[in-house]
């Protein structure tokens, strides 16, 4: 094991990776950032190329190799650093080691699994293709439906949960991940998403960690129109922001953050061309997400629907980010239209009208 974590140190540049997540700055042989632990004005946190390590020289502390950063940042174990770090630098682990195995990996397989399933369904299903059709009558792209990994889910009671059982996997493990529901005072489960359109919901790596299912049938009515995954292991919605594995880069690069509300405002907006873009999907925005954002830019364009549920979540947003310090500007799109419906009806426009989005002052 020894052998294999130094040819990954040996493969992997301990800049290039912090530098996914903090915004680091040259100063001499070394690179130094605001420390992403703890909150500062003036950068203490340094990272040295030539020894692949780091360190915070103000209140926190902290320091380490490439593996104590991810475990930190990402708040996982040491094989879980190992899994993301080894495929990262192109080492195949040589054994799956029962340690290996850890609560984390177990809900990422099932997670995985669980999204391949619904992929699918999507493509192969009767009620399936239906779904399909009506997301590319929304305006997605059958290369942007295969990038989000979109899925649908039966109406099926047990199709998911009988699929993980089949694969060794536990009731009481795919209620963890999410995925089912245990019937009150039964020792039995079904399945969370029925009759739903899936979004996966991914990490900064890709891993699916959550989903998000829109209603698709004809009582859509009696239920809600979505439904996201609960608290898990794996997942909390107040921490985190949908597609920000995808804009993460653009991001930094652009220097700026478009927010937008909802899934489909996301992906609608990706294929549009507006690349540094995330969603906040159903929760509003909190702290912890401004913190993660704060990492790649200071700057921040909120672009919420005009309805009123909208409105009061770009009211509590620009309150939260600039108590963080953001610079921040509201985009109100022509005919009030939200970013999905504006890149349907005006394709290649959505990066245009972003340059038009105005201070808060004015934009309020």
């Amino acid at each position: 094991m020894d052998s294999q974590i130094n040819e990954i140190k040996s493969r992997i540049d301990v800049v290039e990776v912090i530098g996914g997540y903090v915004r680091l700055q040259k100063a001499g042989a070394n690179w130094r950032a605001n420390c992403p632990f703890h909150n500062e004005r003036t950068p203490s946190f340094m990272v040295s190329p030539s020894r692949q390590v780091w360190r915070c020289f103000g209140s926190c502390g902290e320091g380490g190799d490439v593996f104590s950063f991810l475990m930190k940042i990402e708040g996982i174990e040491f094989v879980d650093a190992l899994k993301i770090l080894a495929q990262k630098a192109g080492v195949i682990l040589k054994r799956e080691d029962p340690k290996l195995k850890s609560e984390r990996r177990k809900y990422c397989d099932i997670s995985e699994m669980a999204a391949g399933f619904f992929e699918k369904n999507l493509e192969t299903a009767a009620v399936g293709k239906e779904a399909k059709k009506y997301l590319k009558e929304r305006g997605l792209k059958d290369e942007t439906i295969k990038e989000f990994r979109l899925g649908w889910a039966s109406e099926s009671w047990d199709e998911l949960l009988n699929f993980l059982i089949a694969k060794g996997y536990k009731a009481a493990d795919v209620e963890k991940a999410g995925l089912a529901v245990k019937k009150q005072n039964e020792n039995r489960w079904f399945d969370r998403f029925r009759g739903r359109i899936i979004f996966p919901i991914f990490d900064l790596h890709g891993q699916p960690i959550g989903f998000g299912g829109r209603i698709f049938k004809e009582n859509a009515d009696k239920e809600a129109k979505y439904l996201n995954s609960p608290q898990t292991f794996l997942y909390d919605k107040s921490k985190v922001l949908y597609g920000l594995n995808f804009a993460k880069q653009e991001i930094r690069r652009r220097e700026k953050c478009v927010l937008v509300e909802g899934y489909m405002d996301l992906i609608m907006s990706h294929q549009d061309g507006l690349k540094h873009c995330v969603a906040v999907s159903g929760t509003a925005l909190t702290p912890f997400q401004l913190a993660i954002l704060k990492r790649y830019s200071d700057n921040l364009i909120l672009a919420f629907d005009m309805d009123e549920a909208g409105q009061k979540a770009a009211d509590r947003g620009i309150d939260l980010a600039r108590n963080l310090g953001f610079n921040i500007r509201v985009l109100i799109l022509p005919e009030g239209k939200d970013p999905a419906d504006y890149a349907l009806s005006h394709p290649c426009r959505l990066e245009t009208e972003a340059e038009t989005a105005k201070p808060i002052m004015d934009g309020k």
